[in-house]
């Protein structure tokens, strides 16, 4: 059981990285530094934008369960 929570905290943790660099930035960031801040019109719709928001939250609660689920079986088991 811990191993499986630990792979799917570690899938989970690389798509939660993937996903937030996917976002466009919306200024003042770390992204305006490195010239991030031109923005285009062409850089997408926004029911892609909001189904990536929801996709990552979707990867962030499943992120967050695998971490209480591990601290609970870790816990448990010693």
């Amino acid at each position: 059981m811990i191993l499986m929570f630990s792979v799917v905290l570690a899938i989970s943790s690389v798509l939660m990285i993937v996903l937030v660099l996917m976002h466009k930035g919306r200024g003042g960031g770390l992204s305006d530094m490195f010239g991030g801040g031109v923005s285009s019109s062409l850089g997408g719709s926004s029911v892609a934008e909001r189904n990536l928001d929801r996709i990552t939250v979707g990867i962030a609660v499943v992120w967050v369960v695998c971490i209480f689920a591990l601290g609970l079986l870790l816990k448990v088991s010693n």
